[in-house]
């Protein structure tokens, strides 16, 4: 079986805000990942359903259904309770953190993106785990 490196691992960006998505997705395809858009929490669900992606960077204040609805329906789901989501927010509280956990989030990252974090972030989501 071949280790599929981190550079190939698909990622779901669901941003609403067009310069992030469009400055962290180019980052992102840079570090030779495969990147999905979506610009609400609904076509994020929907993307996440039929693009099969590696992980998710959920931005949490979006048009539509937000982004905490929207990771709990994920984590709600078979098919999708196994992708990592990361949650991006702009609001840096304490409660954010819990927020963003209890609703199934398995990472938190505040906005502005720290790119070296996010990365090593989304390194150890995506990296096949050795007790699976």
């Amino acid at each position: 079986m071949t280790d599929k490196g981190i550079g190939m691992a698909k990622i779901l960006l669901v941003e609403d805000n067009e310069m992030n998505r469009d400055m962290l997705s180019r980052r992102l395809r840079r570090k030779g990942f495969e990147v999905l858009l979506a610009t609400d929490g609904g076509d994020g669900v929907a993307l996440a359903r039929s693009g099969a992606p590696d992980l998710i960077l959920m931005d949490m204040s979006l048009p539509t259904m937000d982004g905490w609805t929207a990771a709990r329906l994920l984590k709600s789901e078979a098919d999708t309770r196994g992708i990592p989501i990361i949650a991006l927010t702009a609001h840096a509280m304490q409660g954010d953190r819990d927020k963003a956990m209890d609703a199934g989030c398995d990472e938190y990252e505040t906005k502005p993106v720290n790119l070296a974090r996010l990365l090593s972030k989304i390194e150890t989501l995506t990296r096949p785990s050795m007790h699976s």
